[in-house]
């Protein structure tokens, strides 16, 4: 007897570990699917029944919809006339006072990801945020202030690393992780589960 719940509960937990990650990755690809869907979608629903007067539904159409009009965002942006335009758009919206802020903080952090791990040159520790605490942190900078050699390094808070801080650290405040930048984000995007 005691066998077969030993069996059973260790199929149980190896399952477990399969499943977890495949409905995870289920559940937030169709939140993502319904939510890009659903931003064109009920637009073109309202279109459609403008035309054949009843409703119709395509499931999937608002995420196509979107996929073409980015697609030809992407023509436009790289043509001379659109890369003017696009210049000039940057520098309306960057005078607006409250749409500079977002605006800004949403092409900085495109820039981020576009660039990918070259925006962070390694992964270490520092003690923050009081001594004796070790927080992981990614060296994005090493600049001279008064003289004296720094290091930028930007520590970011869990599970979202697209917010944090960026702190100014002497050298010899600098530790070394022991993991490759890829292996810091992962511990970091995992609230520190996944450690490599």
């Amino acid at each position: 007897m005691k066998f077969i719940v030993d069996h059973l509960k260790e199929k149980f937990i190896a399952g477990l570990f399969v499943v977890i990650p495949v409905g995870i990755t289920i559940f937030i690809l169709t939140f993502l699917f319904s939510f890009a869907d659903g931003i064109l979608g009920s637009y073109l629903d309202t279109l459609f029944s403008l035309f054949i007067h009843h409703e119709l539904h395509i499931p999937g159409l608002g995420m196509i919809t979107g996929a073409v009009v980015i697609y030809f965002a992407g023509i436009f942006a790289t043509n001379v006339l659109g890369n003017q335009f696009l210049k000039l758009g940057d520098r309306l919206l960057e005078r607006i006072p409250l749409v500079k802020s977002i605006y800004s903080s949403s092409k900085q952090l495109i820039k981020v990801f576009r660039e990918g791990k070259t925006s962070y040159r390694r992964a270490v520790f520092v003690e923050w945020p009081r001594p004796g605490v070790r927080a992981i942190g990614f060296v994005t900078a090493e600049v001279v202030r008064d003289g004296i050699p720094l290091v930028v390094v930007y520590v970011p808070t869990m599970p979202n690393p697209t917010s944090g801080f960026a702190l100014f650290f002497r050298e010899n405040e600098v530790f070394d992780s022991g993991m490759t930048v890829e292996e810091a984000v992962k511990f970091v995007v995992s609230g520190g589960v996944v450690i490599s």
